[in-house]
């Protein structure tokens, strides 16, 4: 029998996809659910329909997975932030192992890959240490800030989350007040008009420093230096209000150019037994205590003698290359001001990351490091030398196969392959192992973002010629 739009059907989910979604089968068709848990009995509607899948909507659960919890989120059903907080946590990271576990092997060919128990928090609650909400306003006209309705550009309004840290809640509530009060106009992206479109937060989780920054079409907003001179003094914590403008007809947030209002324009962080300078641009992990624990898993694999020779491939302003530098520094003998040719150099595209890791450097009296602006396909074959160790850490489309081949024939003794997609991750490993140049010796998957379906990846790698 055929199936059609609109149908109803029952089904039981017995597994996740990697956007989070449930699976079942309905007769021999797959069926994508969202919203529901493996274990779960439930009856779906039918709202696309192809020849070999179907998506459906939840109606009703039938029979409810001992994996299933009630959301601590009011908002849960509608908001588009999270979408795992009806499953409960322990269940979370065994789904996110197995979804590792599985893509290795289907898309890079490992088989039974030596993939670790995922690194959680403290809390699967409270850990993000930035957010960026979307400025809106309601029919009657109220400033609203949040996240989108799934799969929908509707606004659904939030005055505290809990997944952000909570020093920043009566943040959220006050601005979008203070917002109302003085009149200013909120961008519409249908009919590109307005001025404010959204809201940036961010804290040092160690710090407790944070900054303010609001994302804007134009400077000219009535009372807008006043208003943030009143919330430097309101929020003894806040060390900085900004502005980014970004006039451009996109989805992409962030602008080039950010003013300082008042204050100053970052703040200060503690990670990894270092001090981090962070801009309102920076990017850095949102989730302070997970990254450093992966860090801590990294030097404890690496095992630094004090003599290594690494490269920071995709470095961003030296999250990790700043304390691998450290530890290498302080194994050494005496004291030196300079260290030439320096034992870890880092490699990033962007240039305002390359100048706040010059910084950072410099405020951390790191000597033997030094960084290089451009592209890793470009400046990884000119270093030179072979390095001993290289650190990978590329944005969600992967490596380019120029970088693989370069380490293919550079042969470093040992690769770090930090991914935030599995599927990359496992189509880039295969190539630097299926000729067994290399070999993957050890997974460490890492929550970064628990109550969603993403998960960090930090693959070690040893070279067979050495």
């Amino acid at each position: 029998m055929m199936w059609q739009q609109g149908q109803q059907v029952e089904i039981e989910i017995t597994d996740l996809t990697d956007e989070g979604n449930g699976v079942g089968r309905y007769q021999d068709w797959v069926v994508f659910v969202p919203d529901t848990v493996p274990g779960d009995l439930v009856r779906v509607r039918l709202v696309r329909v192809k020849s070999k899948y179907a998506e459906g909507k939840l109606q009703k659960i039938l029979e409810a997975s001992r994996h299933r919890i009630s959301p601590r989120c009011i908002v849960a059903d509608k908001c588009g932030g999270c979408q795992w907080q009806h499953i409960d946590y322990e269940f979370q990271l065994q789904a996110k192992r197995d979804l590792i576990v599985k893509t290795l092997e289907r898309i890079g060919g490992f088989i039974e890959p030596p993939v670790d128990l995922v690194l959680g928090g403290e809390s699967d609650l409270g850990y993000r240490n930035k957010v960026t909400y979307p400025l809106g306003r309601s029919a009657t006209g109220q400033v609203q800030a949040g996240y989108f309705q799934k799969q929908t550009h509707r606004l659904v309004n939030l005055n505290q989350c809990p997944v952000q840290d909570q020093r920043l809640n009566p943040l959220l509530a006050n601005i979008k007040q203070d917002i109302q009060n003085r009149g200013w106009s909120i961008y519409d992206e249908v009919q590109h008009r307005g001025k404010l479109r959204h809201l940036s937060l961010r804290i040092g989780r160690r710090t407790g420093e944070m900054l303010l920054t609001l994302i804007a079409t134009q400077a000219s907003l009535p009372g807008l230096q006043e208003q943030a001179e009143i919330w430097l003094q309101q929020y003894p914590l806040l060390k900085g209000v900004c502005l980014n403008l970004n006039r451009d007809q996109s989805n992409v947030i962030l602008g080039q150019e950010t003013r300082c209002l008042a204050g100053q324009p970052y703040l200060c962080e503690e990670f990894g037994g270092l001090s981090f300078f962070l801009r309102p641009e920076t990017f850095f992990q949102v989730n302070t205590e997970v990254a450093e624990a992966l860090l801590q898993v990294m030097r404890q694999q690496l095992n630094l003698q004090g003599t290594e020779r690494i490269v920071d491939a995709y470095c961003g302003i030296g999250t990790f290359t700043l304390p691998l530098a450290a530890d290498l520094q302080q194994k050494q003998p005496g004291s030196r001001e300079s260290f030439y040719p320096p034992q870890v150099i880092g490699l990033e595209l962007q240039e305002t990351a390359i100048e706040q890791a010059r910084q950072n450097a410099i405020w951390n009296q790191i000597h033997n490091v030094e960084f290089k602006q451009g592209t890793v396909q470009k400046l990884l074959p000119q270093l030179g030398y072979k390095p001993d160790i290289v650190l990978l850490d590329p944005p969600r489309k992967g490596c380019d196969r120029n970088v693989l081949e370069t380490l293919l024939n550079l042969q470093p003794q040992r690769l770090i392959y930090i991914s935030c997609k599995p599927a990359t991750l496992a189509r880039d490993l295969k190539i630097l192992c299926e000729t067994g140049v290399y070999q993957l010796i050890r997974v460490q998957p890492a929550d970064f973002f628990p109550q969603t379906s993403h998960v960090e990846c930090a693959a070690f790698l040893s070279c067979s010629s050495v």
